[in-house]
């Protein structure tokens, strides 16, 4: 592989990146639930866990928080 190969190469993977964090900035609130929510079932489903777990409540409070400051901000 030559030098200009990989730079093209790593300018491409540089480029599908950004593109990549346009179309998350561009999701809706309501649409990063929904992938949140698919990923908490995904690690349910897998067995996987936190190892230092928080309180169930805890971690509601924190996304409600969160939650807060995106509909406000």
């Amino acid at each position: 592989m030559e030098v200009g190969d990989i730079r093209s190469y790593v300018e491409r993977w540089k480029a599908v990146a950004e593109i990549e964090r346009q179309e998350l900035r561009a999701l809706t609130p309501e649409e990063h639930w929904r992938k949140l929510n698919a990923l908490a079932r995904f690690a349910m489903e897998m067995g996987l866990k936190r190892e230092d777990d928080d309180g169930e409540m805890d971690v509601l409070m924190r996304w409600a928080r969160i939650k807060e400051r995106h509909e406000t901000g």
